[in-house]
């Protein structure tokens, strides 16, 4: 078929590579810690931060739960802050410390939110304590001694259908210094 605007009624030449540097990346190199260890990696542009730490970093405590950002189950903490890894794509994190559940431990001991959680039998499935723990985590650090409404509006962040909180609201307020 020929094309009346072009001399000679020619067909549009096939649209040219832009070259290095220009237009959308495929491909991204970002730098980055992950529970204090440096990661250098070379990723799809799209890559989520939940595939990575999961498919390439065996970091499988970062739960897949959605997909969506309404469940909670894949909070890490970056730079300090909670983020849902299913919507943070590697890309972001150029510079920025990541802390997964994993990294809350230390010396092989889990951590206070994590140690209490464990032993006021906060989990039922576990699914989803993963998310709590990081969220109770960065509350705690932000405000060591919170009331119940600010652990509640945390907690209101994941989701979890087995406990009914009781028992997660037992532990967050036992490290926080104000229960059992």
């Amino acid at each position: 078929m020929s094309d009346p605007t072009r001399p000679g009624g020619s067909p549009p030449e096939p649209p040219r590579s832009r070259g290095p540097g220009r237009g959308p990346a495929s491909e991204v190199v970002a730098s980055f810690l992950v529970n204090g260890e440096a990661v250098r990696a070379l990723v799809p542009a799209t890559r989520t931060l939940l595939e990575f730490l999961r498919d390439e970093l065996g970091l499988t405590g970062t739960k897949h739960g959605c997909d969506l950002g309404d469940c909670g189950a894949c909070t890490v903490l970056v730079d300090g802050v909670p983020r849902l890894a299913c919507l943070t794509l590697v890309a972001e994190l150029e510079g920025a410390a990541v802390t997964t559940v994993e990294g809350l431990a230390a010396d092989g001991r889990l951590s206070p939110i994590q140690d209490a959680l464990d032993r006021h039998g906060a989990a039922q499935c576990g699914y989803c304590t993963p998310g709590i723990a990081v969220n109770l985590t960065a509350l705690l650090a932000e405000e060591p001694h919170p009331d119940d409404a600010a652990i509640r509006e945390v907690l209101g962040s994941n989701i979890c259908r087995c406990t009914g909180y009781t028992r997660i609201l037992d532990a967050a307020r036992e490290v926080a210094g104000g229960g059992q």
